[in-house]
């Protein structure tokens, strides 16, 4: 039942829950608990796949691009679920399921789902925290991105707000993601830092993203140019998790486990 042929019925199931929840909210015609519920519902459908999946396996589905997306997808599916259960921001919970639906659909388009057993390098006790932590940190950040296209089109400092907390969780967990890849780093490889082209791209988004609270500490007029900044640094994550495989040098990386 949680083969990789059955997570479409389990992903539909998720984005009706999440796209009835964000009609509610948009349409603001039912008790605000109401849609939270519906979301819930949602995530605990998608939650109950990924489960299900891990025990089908017999190991934790974070190996290839097909099953970090679906970890990506789950986490900002929760963002968008605690953030509107925290603050309500009427467009927040539909935006953010719009966002996990692409990553979702692709995964059903084009799942890059590999049954086959883990290298013994990922046999690793640092293997699920390091992955899990980066993929929530990719969410937390995925979902400043989208605020920070509201932002280009409306400035309201209560957004400005939102994007700050994601901002600031998206980069304790991508920092502390990298701590655990060095330690993970040296334990496998004898170096905690060797200059590997994702390691490079890592550090590229870790800078990128600290931009942003460098132009964010400065005067008014330069804090326009912050939604720029969080396009940009997404441009850099979306490197650092996939886009350095289309580099010539990727093949001699490290992180290339096919």
């Amino acid at each position: 039942m949680f083969t990789w042929n059955s997570f479409i019925l389990f992903a539909i199931g998720t984005l009706i829950c999440f796209s009835l929840a964000s009609i509610l909210v948009i349409a603001n015609r039912c008790q605000a608990k109401i849609p939270i519920i519906i979301a819930g519902v949602g995530l605990g459908v998608y939650l109950t796949f990924i489960i299900g999946f891990w025990c089908f396996l017999g190991y934790p589905p974070m190996r290839t691009m097909g099953e970090t997306r679906l970890w990506f997808s789950f986490f900002l599916l929760s963002v968008a679920f605690f953030t509107h259960t925290l603050w309500k921001y009427k467009f927040i919970l539909p935006l953010f399921t719009i966002f996990a639906a692409v990553f979702i659909c692709i995964n059903i388009f084009k799942p890059e789902i590999h049954y086959q057993e883990l290298a013994p390098v990922l046999q690793s006790v640092w293997f699920i925290p390091h992955v899990s932590i980066y993929m929530l940190s990719y969410a937390f950040l995925g979902a400043s991105f989208i605020i920070a296209l509201l932002l280009l089109l409306k400035k309201n400092r209560y957004l400005i707000s939102i994007c700050d907390n994601m901002v600031l969780i998206g980069m304790a967990c991508f920092t502390m993601a990298m701590i655990i890849g060095m330690l993970w780093a040296k334990e496998a490889w004898g170096d905690f830092w060797s200059w590997d082209i994702k390691e490079t791209w890592a550090l590229i988004t870790w800078l990128s993203y600290a931009l942003y609270y460098f132009f964010r500490q400065e005067g008014i007029a330069k804090r326009k140019w912050l939604p720029f900044i969080l396009i940009f640094a997404f441009l850099m994550l979306q490197m650092c998790w996939y886009g350095f495989k289309f580099l010539p040098t990727s093949m001699q990386s490290l992180h290339i486990y096919s």
